[in-house]
């Protein structure tokens, strides 16, 4: 029986993977600093991820696949490597933040700098933000980097873009169930409800994570859903699987970023679209169904900054519905059809 150790576990990733794992009859180990419940057929041990003697213990020699949430920065990669010397592969989780566009912009630094304007789809080869300790993407492409130099086994580094799925505590689609279930009619959207901002299932990483196991993928992997909705086609799915319904509504172009008026979690100015190298099969719609539930049953109106503390440390108020319904009555609003 394959093994794999997921360190940093616990969250909507390690226990998407988990769940595919098990199901392929792998026997799967969850590493985190606290016990939480686990999918069935799991093992638990609480370690922390730079405790590098005692995850080596929990590596061992008989590990296929060690897999890590919680790789942010060079230290991180430095004691997965150290830990998984005895590893068949190891796979760790970046971000497609890591990418720049030829102007040297990111998304870090969007509101002070600009939106990078990305020229098409974003492969691997695209360009990508020197390794540093400054931002968010700088510490994940110093991970990277430190990973694919220092690691003594095979390694796979996958980017995914804005992921959705149960137990997530960034849920961006929130914004807008939460106004469904508030029974708004009419919703303004920034930028004409025309922003893309690839969409990643946690399935879609657990498939890619089973792919790189297999030997299936380069060292770096995008990994992405099968299609890139708009804001407004986002909007669209959750109202289809809600069985709910609202009046979308664009609005003109922002002066600045971000947006004030319709500003959702996706709303960008220029596109950012990533081609998935794993194979992705399913598109927005037919992944999120699993992500839109949990929603409904475990988060309310009244624990949804506890349950979603990502979501809500955005700087902008999501559920600001008076303002909502000055960005209805500007003369360029103007509704979008589905």
């Amino acid at each position: 029986m394959p093994r794999a150790v997921i360190v940093g576990g616990t969250g909507q990733i390690g226990l998407a993977t988990a769940r595919r794992l098990v199901g392929e009859a792998w026997d799967v180990t969850i590493v985190s600093r606290r016990a939480t419940t686990l999918p069935d057929g799991c093992h638990h041990v609480e370690v922390d991820a730079r405790d590098v003697d005692r995850l080596r213990a929990v590596v061992g020699s008989d590990t296929d696949v060690l897999l890590s949430c919680v790789a942010f920065d060079a230290t991180d990669a430095e004691c997965l490597a150290e830990a998984g010397k005895s590893a068949g592969r190891i796979v760790a989780i970046s971000s497609a933040s890591v990418y720049r566009d030829h102007e040297g912009r990111t998304l870090d630094e969007a509101a002070d700098c600009g939106f990078p304007v990305f020229a098409g789809r974003l492969t691997e080869e695209s360009p990508t933000v020197a390794p540093g300790p400054e931002t968010y993407s700088t510490r994940k492409a110093a991970m990277e980097q430190t990973l694919l130099g220092f690691a003594g086994c095979p390694v796979t580094i996958l980017r995914p873009c804005a992921i959705h799925g149960p137990e997530s505590r960034h849920a961006r689609e929130w914004w807008f169930v939460k106004r469904l279930l508030d029974g708004r009619t009419a919703i303004p959207l920034a930028y004409g409800g025309r922003s893309q901002f690839q969409t990643t299932s946690a399935t879609a990483i657990a498939n890619a994570v089973f792919q790189a196991a297999d030997g299936q993928l380069p060292p770096i992997a995008n990994v992405s859903d099968a299609d890139s909705p708009t804001v407004a086609e986002i909007g669209h799915a959750i109202m289809n699987i809600l069985g709910r319904r609202a009046e979308l509504i664009g609005l003109p172009e922002a002066p600045v970023y971000p947006p004030v008026l319709g500003a959702t979690p996706w709303s960008i100015p220029s596109p950012m679209v990533v081609a998935g190298t794993a194979g992705p099969t399913a598109t927005y719609e037919q992944s999120v169904v699993p992500a839109i539930r949990w929603l409904t049953e475990h988060v309310r109106s009244d624990n949804w900054q506890q349950r979603l503390p990502q979501l809500a440390a955005y700087p902008n108020q999501h559920f600001d519905y008076e303002r909502d319904d000055r960005a209805l009555q500007l003369p360029e609003a103007t509704p979008i059809a589905s």
